[in-house]
């Protein structure tokens, strides 16, 4: 029997909640403390982890003498605080959820933190495990032969009322292409193997929250937009945003083209919003496509039932946590998903906005 792993999870909101009912599903695991001021969330909380101590704040959480690594679901613009908080007062394995920071002048200070960080710091990026983006990542070189272009599209639904609606603002979560799409900018850092260069960009808030109004103040984030980013090496990627398109059949569809073919995956959003009306949801697909002889080829990638049940990422969450826990046993040398990887996600989406802001191309340079 593999060691007992016990967490400790900051913020138990939407997200938090899906972590929760994966943790449950793992071996060997176990969530031992939870800090969640929200009420309601806490309740929640409770009802899926009932053996979890509620914690008064994050110092009682990290003073639970059974903690063996942490969770990090609270706001965006909370994490920065969090993380030095462990560093200062019990620095275990962390597992911090997406995007990593809101604000540009952070990252002088979590370059000081990742220098003194004693343990592990692993930056929760669920789009990567995905088993349909993860048939794409292995088939990807096979079928292409060398990605030249990659697309990524999003047609989704709008962003979904968190506690205190602290998503409805910039100031809070970074801006859409920062808490949203920092998913999608690390896939194209990983799936080309290769460094943003320059981003060029354009977007707006044309159809979501405009008669929205919270204490006086309207939202500003915003809602669709295209994103190119150029890389190092000659390759090009695309993101395609849109979050009033929640009638689409899948929800991501990413395609990468070489001189060989094209390979493409469909992946569905969350089976809670797929209508009763129109029979069972959509499989996620494998497309394979060369260009000689041409005759693309159609894989469904189905995703265990119980783990759809878990939450809404297509069973990633759990995988996510799987390789986690290797890293917390000490099987496996360090993070899949590094500090570096977190960081340049963010830093894409800022030199997005700063794009469709300023009207002008964004050199990576910039902001490094």
């Amino acid at each position: 029997m593999k060691k007992q792993v016990n967490y400790g999870i900051i913020g138990c909101g939407m997200m938090g909640q899906e972590h929760l009912r994966n943790i449950a599903l793992l071996e060997g695991a176990e969530v031992a403390v939870i800090f969640e001021p929200d009420a309601e969330m806490a309740a929640k909380s409770q009802a899926i982890a009932p053996k979890a101590r509620m914690a008064a704040d994050v110092a009682d959480l990290l003073s639970e003498p059974d903690l063996d690594c942490v969770l990090i679901a609270s706001p965006n613009y909370r994490h920065v605080e969090q993380l030095e908080q462990m560093a200062a007062e019990r620095p275990v394995p962390v597992l911090v959820e997406k995007p990593l920071f809101t604000d540009p002048a952070d990252v002088a200070r979590l370059d000081q933190f990742i220098a003194t960080y004693p343990a592990p710091v692993w930056v929760a990026m669920e789009y990567r495990y995905m088993p349909p983006i993860a048939a794409l990542l292995e088939a990807a070189k096979g079928a292409t032969g060398g990605i030249k272009m990659l697309t990524i599209r999003e047609h989704r639904f709008p962003f979904l009322e968190k506690v205190g609606d602290w998503n409805r603002f910039n100031r809070y979560t970074g801006g859409t292409f920062v808490e949203k799409c920092c998913h999608f900018f690390d896939l194209m850092r990983l799936v080309l193997g290769a460094e943003p260069v320059r981003v060029m960009a354009s977007g707006g808030q044309d159809a979501n929250h405009l008669i929205e109004e919270y204490e006086g103040e309207r939202p500003d984030i915003l809602d669709n937009g295209y994103v190119i980013v150029d890389f190092a090496g000659g390759a090009r990627a695309m993101l395609e945003l849109c979050m009033f398109a929640e009638g689409s059949r899948y929800q991501e569809e990413v395609s990468a083209v070489g001189p060989e073919g094209k390979v493409e995956a469909l992946v569905p959003g969350p089976g809670r919003f797929w209508p009763d009306h129109l029979g069972a949801p959509p499989v996620p697909q494998l497309i394979e496509s060369p260009r000689d002889p041409k005759g693309p080829v159609v894989r469904e990638i189905p995703v265990d039932p119980e783990l759809l049940e878990a939450g809404d990422h297509n069973g990633s969450t759990f995988y996510q946590h799987q390789k986690f826990l290797e890293l917390v046993r000490g099987e496996r040398d360090g993070p899949e998903v590094s500090f570096n990887d977190g960081k340049m996600a963010v830093l894409m989406g800022m030199a997005a906005q700063i794009s469709m802001k300023e009207g002008r191309v964004v050199e990576m340079a910039e902001l490094l």
